[in-house]
């Protein structure tokens, strides 16, 4: 029982980030775009050389001795692949009013942590469905960009669901695996926690607000993880709720599969966008030395 409350307290840290990423946008005077560059780029290293390196392994370890070989190497590529499709199929299906990793200026930023920064205009905004916002009277880009901003925040929710069944089963089964994973999750949901509050404080002129929002956002991997594991207990715990192997090796290919989808989908593109040179290139490879000594000295 104290794995499981390990596992949900790196989940929950790992969620909370997007508050992070949202104090940072409320109270830095400047956004260090090139360290937002070096860790979502640190980020993807660690998730693609533990999915490749450690998760992979563990569900072919799992499903090999249960279903023997080679049909366990068959079902684990299945679940990678399984994985993958899950959380592209929620790419497809969810609503983005506007890209929920949309890199945002200096210039968008400043307002929210200085009250006497002027507005941007719509010719000085990187987001061009957003005009006129220094004229209350048009309520209609008002209400398209809050409508931005909640769509934006539900998409993240939403991507953050798997995230946090990665960061909780991966906790849940090894918990010196669990901690580098729950980093670097948090270290991905730093930007989106800008990305939710700009949209929304635009809209709506009122910083608690966008606060709020931006971290209700991320708490939704600890939702997710609780939901996942009451229902994994529920159908396949049997007796004694234990989870059984050959059904956290599925869940390990599957895990392994959402990783790297976000890695490849999400962290590098972000990394490039806001970093110069190689920034994103360096964080990737650091990002791969550091959990490969993290495994090694930890054996």
């Amino acid at each position: 029982m104290n794995n499981v409350w390990f596992a949900l307290g790196l989940t929950l840290f790992a969620g909370m980030a997007t508050g992070i990423g949202s104090a940072i946008a409320f109270l830095a005077k400047r956004t260090n775009y090139r360290f937002l560059s070096v860790a979502t780029g640190f980020s993807a290293g660690v998730m693609l050389y533990v999915s490749f390196v450690e998760i992979f392994i563990k569900g072919v370890d799992s499903l090999v001795e249960s279903y023997g070989d080679p049909m366990g190497h068959w079902i684990n590529a299945a679940s990678f692949f399984g994985g993958m499709a899950l959380i592209g199929i929620i790419d497809a299906l969810i609503p983005h009013a506007e890209n929920p990793h949309e890199i945002h200026t200096e210039f968008e930023i400043a307002p929210l942590h200085d009250p006497n920064a002027p507005l941007p205009d719509a010719d000085m905004l990187q987001m061009k469905q957003i005009a006129d916002v220094q004229n209350p009277a048009h309520t209609a880009h008002n209400k398209k960009l809050m409508r931005m901003g909640l769509f934006t925040a539900l998409a993240i929710a939403i991507h953050n669901f798997p995230e946090g069944l990665a960061t909780f089963l991966a906790a849940l089964e090894d918990p010196s695996l669990g901690i580098p994973i729950a980093i670097a999750i948090a270290l991905h949901n730093i930007p989106e926690g800008i990305s939710v509050s700009v949209p929304i404080f635009y809209a709506t002129g009122d910083r608690r607000k966008a606060f709020i929002y931006s971290f209700l956002s991320g708490l939704a991997e600890p939702v997710g993880a609780i939901i996942a594991y009451m229902a994994l207990r529920f159908f396949v715990g049997g007796d004694s709720g234990a989870i059984p192997s050959q059904v956290m090796g599925i869940l390990f290919g599957c895990v392994a599969g959402i990783m790297v989808y976000i890695s490849l989908d999400e962290l590098l593109p972000t990394s490039r966008a806001y970093g110069k040179g190689h920034d994103s290139l360096f964080g990737l490879v650091a990002g791969m030395v550091v959990m490969a000594l993290s495994l090694l000295l930890m054996r």
